[in-house]
């Protein structure tokens, strides 16, 4: 028997809202990053730029994931389409390493033939202004994140904020020019960001092949949901004659999973069992907001009977 009880998500706005927020972010901050490079020449702050359209990308290709997620069920695909969002996030990894090799290119070659910087303080405003716009924007996007279980918006919101730091590094970097006169610093730091975007990228890609392969709930999950059955089975009528094995949990997507087996007097009735199975399945919802749950009724002697005849083969 299955159950969703979503959490509501009045407390943050929607995935598909903040992800249009984020493209219109995107196209801002490229024209402010864009022209403070333009008028700088600084290597450092094109990069910067550089990462802006990844960012673009990313939030555009998030936006039409998380349309097929919310997709519902059909004959097809009768558990939902909740695992697109990983390819949101495996795709963002792909294309912030592509960013990251398109930036260390053009840093050597600024490196070899170092260029003097220009109109430092406007380029240096601009980036500051784009850089707080990423900032406010990745911190709704992480709250929005837990709130919806939403990995695209986790990842988008991750690479936001390490587009923020990206920006006060290079921001760094080319205040350091402004102070020594050292050009070589300008494509120096350039490499350092794309170094960083590297490991962002790959940081992504995992993530994203982890949540493909149905990865275990979190350990707090799991302890709340262990919390919840140890509960029933000290309350439990008969002197305590309830029992819980064979726990399985997965996450695809948004969807968080559990499957159980409960063990109970064989001597129940069954609406007596059915009636302190949906109490649990209640009780596991409120636990674990999000939960699906599948609970298996069992004799409390059968699990016992298989395990042994399972060792005698073994034995065989």
């Amino acid at each position: 028997m299955l159950h969703f009880s979503p959490r509501s998500s009045l407390a943050a706005p929607s995935p598909r809202t903040l992800l249009r927020l984020s493209v219109a972010v995107a196209l801002l901050t490229i024209a402010l990053k864009g022209a403070a490079g333009w008028i700088t020449h600084s290597m450092g702050l094109i990069s910067d730029a550089m990462e802006s359209f990844v960012n673009l990308a990313s939030a555009v290709f998030a936006l039409a994931m998380i349309t097929i997620a919310n997709r519902p069920a059909d004959e097809g695909h009768p558990y939902g389409h909740h695992k697109a969002e990983y390819f949101s996030s495996g795709f963002e990894g792909i294309l912030i390493i592509a960013a990251a090799l398109a930036i260390a290119w053009a840093a050597i070659g600024r490196l070899l033939a170092p260029q003097p910087l220009e109109r430092l303080g406007w380029g240096m405003a601009l980036s500051v202004a784009s850089a707080g716009l990423n900032a406010a924007l990745a911190l709704l996007m992480l709250k929005a994140a837990r709130v919806h279980h939403s990995i695209a918006l986790e990842a988008d919101g991750r690479h936001l904020m390490t587009d923020v730091w990206t920006s006060a590094g290079v921001l760094v970097g080319v205040l350091a020019v402004m102070l020594t006169g050292w050009l070589w610093l300008d494509p120096l730091l350039a490499l350092a960001v794309a170094a960083n975007i590297v490991r962002e990228g790959a940081r992504l890609v995992w993530r994203s092949s982890q949540g493909l392969m149905d990865h275990a709930l979190e350990p707090a999950q799991q302890a709340a949901i262990q919390a919840v059955l140890d509960r029933f089975a000290a309350e439990a009528p008969d002197g305590g004659a309830l029992r819980f094995d064979d726990i399985a949990t997965r996450r695809s997507g948004r969807r968080l999973f559990a499957d159980i087996h409960m063990h109970v007097p064989g001597h129940w009735t069954l609406r007596r069992a059915a009636g302190l199975r949906d109490a649990l399945e209640q009780a596991l919802m409120d636990a674990v907001p999000g939960l699906r749950v599948t609970l298996q009724l069992l004799p409390l002697d059968m699990e016992a009977r298989a395990v042994q005849a399972t060792g005698e083969g073994e034995m065989r």
